[in-house]
């Protein structure tokens, strides 16, 4: 156990170096000296774990658009619901996951988390080896990916403690931002790796593509061999040397954690909090089929707090004390603004590849009577092909916003970039309006990724603004609960997104869709700026 003194710092012994018992990363002396040198080794690991998560969690966006491509026996809406139910179950895992930090230890928790992830990899693999595996299993597959959603919110609380206030935007924006390269790395990697057979016969026979598909180099043209299996085996490939690396370089910070007990002790506590969010998860989605999603969201969220409270034993007052963060009023206030902000980001990123593959797959054709009749359309561009683009921009920016609101204050640039994304969400509904009813599709699609860019560069320069003024206003013990919370609230985005723009889009009117989102967009201008920036504000423009 590392032992310290104001002289000497930490004192690691032999084979017990994980934990850190004093911590004062607010002293310029202590940070300089040895702070930094700790808080970035758990940074760069934390990075690519946290790359990990988001790969596995977004991977349904990708693999249902290839299904779709194989003849898989599943609707359209089925397969929105695949890349939902992830959405789903990531989000609520968050809300236990927020809490793990103080409860059983960055390093206990980051290795286990990581190492979870192998479970639906290799699950995923294994079912898609076989286009006759009933849905029910990759439903369940699904809810099974959230673990990687899940764990964005114990990275985070975790990194936070690390960093002293003044790079709070730094550090966040960094292990976030880069975090967000999962959801391009995978958008690039999945394509490429079912173009090859990367594991031989382990990972058994290709199928034949019935439509054409693509990659990041070019298109794939139908009757070409693929081994969509490949998308869920390709992640044990890093996940392995993650979780040893997790292991044997992070460190539980005993000031943060007083008393996470043994390694197993802790693996039980983080175990037994994903439990309960796997039940609710579970839950939400029987709901979602009786009561509709307005009324199962809140409902699975309610159920979760709800079944939190109720663990027994060491686990419970920990829990209870960190529940002080919902009669702050910033909590409410800054989960709003992070809807709008990584609830964009992350939405989009789930939505869009099966929205590219149904509006400008289809093209209306108008008989020679006149009738009107949708389509496919042989010429179609390739979700993916085109899909990575736009998270990898806002993936790549959101350390820049980070950056640029440690100079200038966070909530200024979460103003500017509201403002951005009301017109961009109002104008991309537009054009996808004009798509979907034009015998020329193709000819809207340069301008549509253009406007869908546009609003994943503002959400990820959003991104990095948020949490710059959650690690403000919030005190060290708070800001970590704070930081899962609102990150669980608003991953729900991956959910919502798929769900309102698959039933618009399968509607006929996807326009409905992204006019929603300007006027929430809208209201968010308004409530950033009552609390933030008006003058009076209950914190200016932290």
């Amino acid at each position: 156990m590392a032992r310290t003194s104001a002289d000497t710092g930490p004192v690691m012994k032999p084979g017990k170096n994980a934990d850190i018992e004093h911590w004062d990363v607010e002293n310029d002396e202590f940070w300089e000296r040895e702070g930094k040198k700790v808080a970035n080794r758990n940074l760069w690991i934390s990075i690519p774990s946290l790359l990990m998560g988001f790969a596995v969690w977004m991977m349904w966006g990708m693999i249902t658009t290839q299904m779709q491509n194989l003849g898989f026996p599943f609707t359209v809406g089925e397969l929105f619901t695949l890349t939902a139910l992830a959405g789903l179950s990531g989000a609520t895992l968050r809300i236990p996951a927020s809490f793990m930090i103080r409860i059983a230890g960055g390093r206990n928790t980051i290795f286990l988390t990581t190492a979870l992830l192998m479970v639906p990899a290799l699950g995923t693999g294994l079912a898609l080896m076989n286009p006759e595996t009933p849905l029910w299993v990759f439903q369940a597959l699904a809810l099974l990916s959230g673990i990687g959603g899940g764990n964005f919110a114990c990275s985070m609380s975790n990194i936070s403690t690390f960093f002293p206030k003044k790079q709070q935007g730094y550090a966040l924006g960094m292990n976030a931002g880069l975090g967000n390269f999962g959801v391009t790395t995978m958008q690039i990697l999945i394509p490429l790796v079912m173009t090859v057979g990367l594991f031989g016969v382990i990972a058994g026979s290709p199928m034949e593509l019935q439509s054409a598909s693509g990659t990041l180099i070019g298109r794939i043209e139908a009757g070409t061999d693929t081994w969509i299996q490949n998308a869920g085996f390709v992640w044990l490939l890093f996940l392995v040397p993650l979780a040893i690396a997790g292991w044997f370089g992070m460190n539980n910070l005993r000031p943060i954690t007083p008393n996470p007990g043994s390694p197993l002790q802790a693996f039980g506590k983080i175990l037994g909090l994903y439990a309960v969010g796997a039940v609710a998860s579970i839950v939400g989605m029987f709901a979602l089929s009786l009561l509709g999603m307005w009324l199962a969201l809140p409902l699975t969220i309610v159920l979760t707090l709800v079944l939190l409270r109720l663990i027994p034993g060491d686990i419970k007052p920990n829990i209870q004390k960190q529940f002080a963060i919902f009669s702050n009023k910033h909590t409410w206030s800054m989960t709003v603004l992070y809807i709008l902000t990584f609830g964009s980001f992350i939405g989009f990123s789930a939505a869009l590849p099966l929205s590219i593959n149904v509006i400008f797959g289809n093209m209306m054709d108008v008989a020679a009577d006149g009738s009107v009749t949708r389509v496919a359309n042989p010429d179609g561009p390739s979700a993916l092909t085109w899909a990575w683009i736009g998270p990898f921009v806002g993936a790549l920016i959101r350390p820049i916003g980070g950056w640029v609101s440690d100079k200038v204050g966070g909530s200024i640039v979460t103003q500017i970039i509201s403002v951005v994304m009301v017109v961009a969400s109002a104008v991309t509904g537009y054009v996808m309006m004009l798509a979907y009813n034009s015998t020329d599709p193709n000819s809207y699609f340069a301008l549509f990724m253009i406007l869908f860019v546009i609003l994943f560069a503002a959400s990820g320069i959003g991104n990095g603004s948020t949490f710059r003024s959650i690690g403000v206003i919030f005190d060290q013990h708070q800001k970590g609960p704070v930081l899962g919370w609102t990150s669980a609230v608003a991953a729900y985005g991956a959910f919502i997104a798929p769900r309102v723009m698959g039933e618009q889009i399968q509607a006929g009117t996807p326009e409905l869709a992204m006019y929603g989102f300007a006027v929430f967009y809208a209201v968010c201008l308004v409530v950033n700026w009552w609390f933030y920036l008006r003058p009076g504000a209950y914190v200016k423009n932290p």
